[in-house]
């Protein structure tokens, strides 16, 4: 893998903070959900995030 510049240091860094916000929130909405869909949908939605979060994550390693 090759080294990434600055700005894609930047943009990665962004990248990762959005899907690592977006999992919070998403866990917070399942919390709070009584529907099983709607608690289902944002918990599924909460995972994904993570998982995106962490397969970026891997560019820095």
């Amino acid at each position: 893998m090759s080294d990434l510049t600055e700005l894609e240091l930047q943009n990665l860094r962004h990248l990762i903070m959005g899907y690592d916000n977006s999992h919070c929130k998403m866990t917070a909405y399942a919390s709070q959900a009584t529907d099983p869909q709607i608690k289902q949908f944002f918990q599924k939605s909460a995972e994904s995030a993570m998982q995106t979060k962490q397969q970026l994550m891997q560019f820095l390693g």
